[in-house]
């Protein structure tokens, strides 16, 4: 609702070590012409209260409290060149989030036009953090810079010094960076000399690379002998992230160790492809350089896997060492088009923070929504052992369909009806998904989930799995599809595939759907395969959503087990 001249006083109470702490903040809202769509406002993911965010910025957790820091035109619904600030909430379960006054705006020479995306460290052993940004100068040119609390004692950490030697890095003639292509500072890691390094985007012509610099003290930098990394013909590198991983095991990383039980990670948001890829290898720490393992080395990151499949971008993890786990953050963008972005008042939302870790394989990346996240669950719906016979629904009833958390898991029979993957189809999973997949009837599958769908099916996204043989092996498609989400064309229907790294003759095969009103959060195979998609349904709204169970193919599949949740609405900003 639209209120005239109103403020509002907010007060949050966080319950800490020695006491309460309280902090009030004041918001005005302006009278408009229109009310804000609400319609389509997720209400369990990360957002503003209005006008347009994109990347996750220095994502951390500092006196017991989680920080999130993010790209933000204060000013509209869309992105802008000139004026981005870096907007900050606080959390202590990553779910609820209280906004403070923006951590970092434009207002020195150096960042006159933006404060561009960057990273947060914690500055051991005194455990004091910082934070370096890309700043967006006079003359568009880009740069880095140092930010640090006023004051450290503060857990909210309200107030951010600008350091007096600011740029701390700047393209020059000397060091031959792209002043237009220099941005993203990752999070810091001490080396075994006890110097500083971190890794900036940048590109060569038309090879990405990821510039490596030292310091001992975050404002002397001194640019390293090699990159870190780079791959002809891909094109800007934005957002890198680069971190340790266990070789055994889920819990995460300090940023700064190291060791024999030890891979890297190396992540790059491909400004070209708006995906983010992810390289796994080993950190050589006398050439300070990153070695991709065997099958990281493409050149051709689209050869290399992906976070997300979907609608996921420029994503930033940080080491939360009270739970001691690796967190990613990433940024979903909107498929509306400008002018429905403008009317509604918002754009952009972050998805469920995710935990990361590496498969027991070596070859793949694992992620599961935050466990947090499940505090929400209300109104539990189980269902074990139900064969869902070939070309059949199964409506999955009480529970809140636009709002929910489904998770389900099938076991498959009679291989021999898998269809023949034809290595014609070039083995590209979106093409599958989107054209061939539909074409060909009959088969195992596609059986999995109906999201979002109308009482008349006029609208629904489908989520769901597709056995093909190959050789004598079997190969496990997943598609989010969108084509069907809405009835208003204008918005990006594109659907999306990917294969999962599962056995199905010895594997069940699970998939977890998390649904909020417009985005669909979907993990197949335990995480192996993540896929985000945005839909705007016309029909298929609130009360008049529905879940289904479904199976198109031409043999029958059982449901070994569907839990199902309504998820309550979490207190954000």
């Amino acid at each position: 609702m639209a209120i005239s001249s109103i403020w509002w006083l907010v007060t949050l109470s966080f319950v800490l070590g020695n006491g309460v702490l309280h902090i009030e903040a004041f918001y005005q809202t302006h009278s408009s012409s229109f009310i804000l769509n609400q319609t389509y406002r997720p209400s369990f993911h990360f957002q503003p209260s209005k006008n347009w965010m994109n990347d996750p910025n220095g994502p951390m957790r500092y006196k017991g409290l989680y920080h999130m820091f993010y790209q933000h035109n204060p000013k509209d619904a869309v992105f802008s060149d000139n004026g981005m600030v870096w907007g900050h909430s606080i959390s202590r379960d990553l779910v609820n989030w209280f906004p403070l006054q923006h951590a970092l705006t434009p207002s020195e020479p150096y960042d006159t036009n933006g404060c561009w995306s960057g990273s947060a460290t914690i500055v051991h052993p005194k455990g004091k953090p910082v934070i370096l940004y890309t700043g967006i100068d006079y003359m568009h040119r880009q740069n880095q810079n140092l930010a640090i609390p006023k004051n450290v004692s503060d857990p909210f950490l309200r107030e951010w010094v600008k350091s007096p030697k600011n740029p701390v890095l700047a393209p020059s003639i000397t060091n031959k960076i792209n002043v237009d292509s220099f941005r993203d500072p990752t999070t810091a890691w001490l080396g075994h000399d006890n110097l500083w390094r971190i890794v900036v985007g940048s590109k060569e012509g038309d090879k990405g690379v990821a510039l490596l610099f030292l310091s001992k003290d975050f404002v002397q930098w001194v640019q390293a002998k090699h990159h870190l990394h780079s791959a002809e013909t891909t094109g800007m590198w934005e957002c890198p992230d680069f971190f340790p991983i266990l070789i055994n095991g889920t819990f995460g990383l300090d940023t700064s160790i190291n060791g024999p039980y030890v891979r890297h990670v190396l992540k790059i948001s491909l400004y070209d492809a708006s995906h983010d890829y992810y390289l796994i290898g080993t950190y050589d720490t006398t050439k300070d350089i990153f070695v991709p393992d065997k099958g990281f080395e493409h050149n051709e990151l689209s050869l290399v896997p992906r976070y997300d499949y979907g609608k996921f971008y420029a994503s930033k993890t940080f080491y939360d060492g009270a739970k001691k786990r690796r967190v990613l953050w990433g940024w979903i963008n909107e498929s509306s088009v400008r002018e429905d972005d403008i009317k509604k008042g918002w754009a952009g939302i972050q998805a469920i923070p995710r935990t990361l870790w590496l498969h027991k394989s070596g070859k793949q990346l694992v992620q599961w929504p935050i466990v947090e996240i499940e505090k929400l669950r209300t109104n539990p719906i189980n269902l074990h052992s139900k064969i869902l016979k070939r070309g059949t629904l199964l409506e999955v009833s009480g529970v809140t369909a636009a709002q929910a958390d489904v998770e389900i898991s099938f076991e498959v029979n009679e291989f021999g009806k898998a269809q023949v993957l034809d290595p014609s189809w070039k083995m590209d999973p979106q093409l599958l998904c989107s054209g061939i997949g539909t074409k060909v009837k009959g088969g195992l599958g596609p059986f999995g989930l109906l999201v979002l769908a109308s009482k008349s099916m006029q609208e629904y996204t489908a989520v769901s799995f597709t056995i093909f043989r190959s050789n004598k092996n079997y190969m496990v498609l997943m598609c989010s599809d969108q084509i069907r989400s809405s009835l208003n064309l204008k918005n990006d229907l594109t659907t999306y595939g990917a294969f999962v790294d599962v056995d199905p003759v010895h594997e069940e095969l699970s998939l977890r759907s998390l649904i909020d009103h417009s985005v669909v959060e979907s993990f197949g195979g335990q995480g192996k395969a993540c896929m985000t998609a945005r839909v705007y349904p016309t029909l298929a709204i609130n009360d008049e959503a529905y879940l289904h169970a479904f199976n198109n193919g031409t043999v029958d599949v059982k449901i070994t087990r569907l839990n199902a949740w309504s998820m309550k609405k979490a207190k954000i900003n």
